[in-house]
Parts: C-alpha cells; structure tokens; sequence
C-alpha cells in the first residue's frame, strides 16, 4: 500500500473576500470554498484530505475570522514595500506554510514556493487605463515572477500573455468553477429597479471601463434599433474610466433608439440575477477578458450570449454564443438582431449554455490547483 501524503499546507491570500465583492472576490470565494469541501462519503482523498489552507490578509484593520492570518502592513504600503529588491520576507506572520498563494496579483516575498494568480493582462498592456496601486502592483508581480514565483491563470489566452508579457514559461491553466447564481421567480423583479416592461431587452453588465467596450455595443444597438421597434439596451455596472466614450456614442444614436438605451449604474446581486434571467441575450463585447464570470451566470439562467472574439471569451463560452470581431459594430449588430428576433436561435443557444456548463466545476478546480501546489513543492524539495 502506498504511503498516505500529508496535506500540504498552503498559505492563501483571502484579501479579496474583504470589502464590496468582486469577479476577483467570487473566485477567491470559489476557490476557497473547494479547496475546504470535505467529501461526504469520507474518502481520504478529498480534497480537504490534500490540503490544509492558512488563509491571510494584508491589513491592519480588516475585520478577519479567528481563521485568518494578519500580515500587519496596508495593503498599499505592502505593495510599495514588496517591489523592492530588499523587501523582506513574510515567513514570520505565516505559519510554516510549504507554499504562499497570492490569489490576487501578488504575492509577497517568502522563503517558501510562491504561485500567484493572474486573470487577465489589460493592466500590464494598458497601464494608463489602470491607477498608480494597480502599476505597483504589476511591479510587483514582475518583480515576483523574475525571483522565480509561479503563475496560475484561468485560460489558455491569459497564460499565452503573460509568457510573452513577464518572459516566463513558469504559467499554468486552470479554468475556475461557476460564480453561484441564486434561483429567483423571473417574475420578482426587484423594486429597486425600474419598469423594463415592453419589449425585449440586451443587457451590458460590468463596470464600465474601456476594457469592456460599451461603445461598440452602444453603436451596435444603433444599428439594430432602425431594424426592431421595441428592443432595448440596458446598462449595468459603475461607472469607470470609459463613462465619457460612452456618453459620445450615445449622443451619436437618433432621438428614437437613445430613448431606449437605460443606464442603471451599479446593481446588486438580487438586480443583477433578475436582469441577466429576463434579458433576450447577454451582450458581452469586451476588448478582453481572463475568463468571463457574466458568460457562465447567463447560461446559468437559460440566457443566449454574444460576445467578441478577444481573450478568453471563445474559450469559455464554447459553441455556446455567436461571436464577433471586438471592434465591429455591423458584425454584432447583425448577432444581436439573429437572437432578438429567432426564437430557433434563442433556444438553441440556451441549450448550449446549459451544456457548456458542464465543463467547469469548482471541485475540478480545487483538484487541479492541488495537483500543481504538490508539484511546485515537491521541485523545490527535490
């Protein structure tokens, strides 16, 4: 019989379950829930049975669990300090761990192996479109990538990126899980949003910065407006560094289509479910993306998805949405209307969503990550 392998003990950055939740939070949430899940039937090779995760925060003043670790500096003064060449280690407020996971573009300097997850490289090609802690931040992740740290990414596009990007082979793919979506009545719109009745609707949702691309679709739906009387578009997200751009392609739209253009600002998660259950379709053109939670949630939900070609987004959505060219309006005008107005098209995308699904699981995740946090420790002890 084979010897039983001691979980291996992983140090884990659970920062970005602290504050307002982002795509970051839900796959830091994703992930640590997986990585916890004992199995029900009791079988020593679960997940929970491989590993034992040490979960930190960098924070002086987060409100952790009893569970979590305090690495005692700000955040941003961490970020400051670790993209030194003298930045000392974090080994003393760790506990002994035989691996440090930054989940969230950095991680900090150690005696120990340290992988680091990457979601998409827009921050390091676009440094303009990012603020002045977001630039330390990838001095950071160069400087650990250069010292030998490892990277994780959610897609093979990503990983290609950053090979090219921090000249390093030391990447690796692994798709995440799901983001949850939870099953509300498609009638129970919220109260907090206003009427969307009468007629169907394209919904836009995320922050609105240039990496989503909210113009194109704006002049898209332009198009697609003196073509169906009733359809509209509807805009979800915070505002970002793309508010203006928008504004000018809304301008440029007739009296007619812009009154059917409805700008939401931010939602909740109960707005945000109701939209995505009740639009005619997902309208997802950004200029890039690392893996594309808004796909997964709307085919979660039976909705249709088009989307662009850039960065993972042919890679998550499968044969499961219609795909254009990030900059060409016509072409995604023309993938709108083949959904507003083809029950055949609708359904038959509906039905790919649902089957696409299929192919990302959280506890494959765990599963996978483990697998690599074993090998990256067993190169340094071997």
């Amino acid at each position: 019989m084979a010897p039983t392998l001691r979980p291996v003990r992983v140090a884990i950055d659970v920062g970005p379950l602290h504050g307002q939740r982002t795509g970051i939070g839900q796959a830091v949430a994703g992930l640590v829930g997986a990585l916890s899940a004992s199995s029900t039937s009791g079988e020593s090779d679960s997940i929970a049975a491989r590993v034992t995760i040490m979960p930190y925060v960098t924070s002086t003043r987060a409100d952790r669990e009893p569970s979590q670790r305090r690495l005692p500096i700000p955040a941003a003064a961490a970020i400051r300090l670790w993209s030194r060449n003298s930045a000392p280690t974090v080994d003393r407020w760790l506990g002994r761990p035989d691996l440090v996971h930054g989940t969230n573009y950095v991680v900090p300097p150690t005696r120990c192996p340290r992988l680091v997850s990457v979601y998409d490289c827009w921050f390091l090609e676009h440094p303009r479109d990012v603020d002045a802690n977001v630039r330390r931040a990838a001095a950071v992740l160069r400087r650990s990538v250069a010292d030998g740290a490892h990277v994780v990414t959610s897609s093979t596009s990503t990983t290609s990126r950053v090979r090219e990007l921090l000249a390093t082979d030391r990447v690796h793919t692994i798709h995440l899980g799901p983001p949850p979506v939870p099953t509300i009545p498609a009638e129970d719109r919220p109260m907090t949003l206003p009427d969307i009745d009468g007629g169907p609707f394209i919904l836009a949702l995320g922050t609105v910065e240039r990496r989503k691309n909210i113009p194109t679709l704006v002049a898209a739906f332009g198009r697609l407006a003196r073509e169906h009387e009733s359809v509209r578009l509807v805009i979800a997200g915070a505002p970002g560094n793309d508010v203006a751009a928008v504004d000018r392609a809304l301008s440029r739209l007739d009296t007619a289509a812009s009154r059917r253009v409805l700008r939401l600002g931010p939602v909740s998660d109960a707005e945000k479910t109701w939209l995505l259950a009740n639009a005619r379709t997902l309208a997802y053109p950004s200029l890039d993306e690392g893996f594309g939670f808004p796909i997964l949630e709307a085919q979660q939900l039976g909705t249709p998805v088009v989307a662009s070609t850039a960065g993972s987004i042919p890679e998550i959505t499968g044969a499961a949405a219609l795909l254009s060219a990030p900059l060409d309006a016509e072409a995604l005008a023309a993938n709108l209307y083949w959904v507003v107005n083809s029950d055949d098209m609708h359904a038959k995308l509906a039905r790919r969503g649902h089957a696409n699904l299929r192919r990302f699981t959280w506890s494959d995740t765990a599963d996978r990550l483990v697998d690599l946090y074993r090998s990256l420790i067993q190169e340094v002890d071997g």
